[in-house]
């Protein structure tokens, strides 16, 4: 028992400092690439280049594991994420940042499949979902930190964000490498030898795409998407609007952070009880779409916080919401459905910053208002959803939003 806790904590600290280094860049990147004659196309580009390779590379990276262990995996990870941070803080052009960019989506992406792979392994059924809960709320950890440290220490250099994403790297590496053992047999390491590598189920992505999920997933897509739609030029766009510092939407990014962390932790599981998953989904792509019109009618730092905070939970809200539905409707099994879920998340991810950065060349409010028309445009549509397949066990919202079965 004691065992499994040590390596508990070590999955934990090394899950909160990957995601401490994607959520650092956030308020600094646009002060960075701009300082290398970079616009916010390209800025768009850099932060979609890490989403794509994760998308691309995490299911290989599992794949890996189960045929030379967890624990090579896991150094590989987080050695990656040292490495790449320093090429990064190290960086003059905006090339060398791209391919830097790149490069920590390809080896960073190792490590949450493979955690995953290692808590099944050393966990029975019972304490499973504890060990899983614990590395998810490392995850919200470290993007909670994160961008309040970048900002912080980006306004004195913008370099040494990374650099001390680095440094806690450097320390995941030596944890794992000294304390974490081996968690997968050698027997189960040979039975997989010969299994060919899994890389992104992109036929299933489609099939599934167009069958019965095929509304939840592209869902799972959008939220994705404006979240990074918003994420990926705020910074660009408080830095031209309101003359913000990084500091400024260091602290900004953190405190949403919080609410988005609460939000789900908190507000969904009563909400969705109450009113069922369908009324939810409804009024928070509302919610999202009218944060993103209020966010261009702010004029100073409280309207910002408010505007971009109704945004925010909005958003929180869809995502267990949305997840909880698709395991109802699963027919393929649950793995299966949440697998799918992470692939579209991903996608959204991608999309959202390239879409941004592309917009924000045009006209600053470009990118937001026309979030918010899609958003708007996915309530509308949201109401011919036949009701069971949005809320399939809950009457009451058919009692206070009527839906169309056509």
């Amino acid at each position: 028992m004691q065992h499994q806790r040590s390596n508990l904590i070590i999955l934990f600290f090394l899950m909160v400092v990957v995601m401490i280094g994607f959520g650092m860049i956030i308020p600094i990147m646009p002060f960075y690439v701009e300082s290398m004659g970079a616009n916010a196309k390209q800025l768009g580009m850099l932060m979609a280049v890490f989403s794509i390779m994760q998308f691309l590379f995490a299911p290989v990276w599992g794949s890996i594991s189960d045929r030379i262990g967890r624990k090579p995996v896991l150094l590989i990870g987080a050695f990656g994420n040292f490495l790449t941070q320093l090429l990064m803080g190290f960086s003059t052009q905006y090339w060398m940042l791209f391919a830097s960019r790149g490069l920590a989506g390809i080896l960073s992406s190792a490590t949450l499949p493979t955690a995953m792979a290692f808590i099944s392994d050393s966990t029975d059924a019972k304490r499973r979902s504890g060990g899983m809960g614990i590395v998810g709320a490392a995850m919200g950890v470290g993007m909670v930190l994160g961008p309040g440290l970048g900002g912080w220490f980006g306004s004195t250099n913008l370099s040494a964000p990374f650099f001390l994403a680095a440094a806690l790297s450097a320390v995941a590496v030596i944890l794992i490498a000294i304390f974490l053992p081996e968690s997968l047999p050698v027997a189960e390491r040979a039975k997989n030898a010969h299994n060919r590598l899994k890389g992104p189920q992109i036929t299933a992505m489609w099939r599934e795409l167009r069958g019965p999920l095929g509304f939840l997933l592209f869902l799972a897509f959008l939220i994705n998407f404006a979240l990074a739609n918003f994420e990926g030029i705020f910074s660009l766009y408080a830095k031209h609007r309101y003359e913000y510092t990084a500091s400024d939407v260091g602290t900004i990014m953190t405190v949403i952070g919080l609410v988005s962390a609460l939000v789900q932790g908190v507000a969904t599981g009563p909400a969705t009880r109450r009113f069922g998953e369908g009324l939810v989904i409804k009024v928070s792509l509302i919610g999202s779409a009218v944060g993103f019109v209020l966010m261009l009618l702010a004029n100073n730092y409280f309207t910002v916080l408010l505007t971009v905070g109704l945004f925010v939970t909005a958003n929180a809200m869809l995502r267990p919401a949305i997840a909880s539905v698709m395991s109802k409707q699963a027919e393929g099994g649950q793995g299966m459905a949440m697998g799918l879920n992470n692939a579209f998340q991903s996608l959204g991810r991608t999309a959202g910053p390239l879409w941004a950065g592309a917009l924000f060349d045009i006209n600053i409010v470009f990118p937001y208002l026309s979030a918010a028309i899609i958003l708007f445009g996915t309530y509308l549509y949201s109401l011919r959803v036949p009701r069971e397949r949005l809320d399939p066990q809950n009457p009451l919202e058919e009692q206070i939003i009527p839906v169309s079965t056509d």
